[in-house]
């Protein structure tokens, strides 16, 4: 896990998803797209947010704090990356 300073850049829509690791079955999702402090070509990460930090509403411009989780996994023979916010603090 790292974590990192970083502006938002685009704020997906909420929306819910099965899992069996949740209690009622469902789990809250979105997708953000942060990017490192600096220039304009700073490295650009998209990002899950899952349970009721995915309901929290963020706005193009905003500062984060994010620890992200790093993992990848296979399907099919291909290689997917997954970058997860564990924790996500607005400034």
């Amino acid at each position: 896990m790292q974590t990192m300073i970083l502006r938002v850049v685009k704020c997906g829509e909420c929306f819910t998803v099965k899992s069996e690791k949740s209690e009622d079955g469902v789990l809250n999702k979105r997708t953000l797209v942060l990017q490192e402090l600096g220039g304009k070509y700073e490295p650009t990460y998209v990002v899950s947010v899952l349970g009721n930090l995915a309901t929290v509403q963020f706005d193009e411009g905003d500062i984060v704090i994010a620890t992200l989780r790093f993992q990848s996994r296979e399907y099919n023979g291909q290689v997917f990356m997954d970058v997860v916010a564990t924790e996500l603090i607005k400034k």
